[in-house]
């Protein structure tokens, strides 16, 4: 696993104040999972891209979810 250490650094750092840093680490480890399972092997560029898409959509998940929370919240003010 060493070799996706700084891919896990690196995604930590970028999506700082988006994601935990366990969540990052779940992404990259199951981007290279899921990597080995479709082609048979999974080179840390791959991984990389494949737990940094995850990580966007997440992101992307949650704002929605938040502005949602929101929306509803305002619709229930006197």
């Amino acid at each position: 696993m060493p070799r996706y250490t700084a891919i896990g650094e690196r995604l930590t750092e970028e999506f700082d104040g988006v994601h935990a840093a366990d969540t990052v680490d779940r992404c990259v480890s199951a981007a290279r999972h899921g990597a080995e399972e479709v082609t048979g092997s999974a080179p840390p560029d791959l991984v990389e891209r494949i737990a940094r898409r995850h990580l966007e959509v997440l992101a992307t998940v949650a704002a929605e979810k938040r502005r949602r929370t929101r929306r509803s919240s305002l619709d229930n003010a006197p």
